[in-house]
């Protein structure tokens, strides 16, 4: 399971309001056990388009990178994981600066 360690939350700009809702970056940096298919020894974050619509929010995408030199790494997540950095993302989308 993985563990987010550090985070930075943006809110995307729409200025021809084409989209419904508001949509936020983050980049996730994340702790991945040894023994998960994930784990990379230089590290992996997670950068995160999130979704806030009313009272509906949701994950819309997300790409895993090495930390190192931002190389786009072909994983998906469990689903489980998925809901952790749901609920993350839903907890902590409102820091973002405007």
């Amino acid at each position: 399971m993985i563990t987010i360690t550090e985070f930075s939350v943006d809110k995307i700009k729409d200025p021809f309001g084409i989209i419904a809702g508001d949509r936020y970056e983050f980049r996730l940096d994340v702790d991945v056990p040894e023994d998960d298919e994930l784990h990379v020894d230089s590290g992996i974050y997670i950068r995160v388009i999130y979704r806030v619509d009313g009272d509906h929010a949701s994950i819309v995408k997300y790409e895993l990178y090495e930390r190192i030199n931002d190389r786009y790494l072909d994983f998906d997540l469990e689903e489980e994981e998925e809901q952790v950095i749901d609920s993350f993302c839903k907890a902590h989308y409102a820091e973002s600066a405007d």
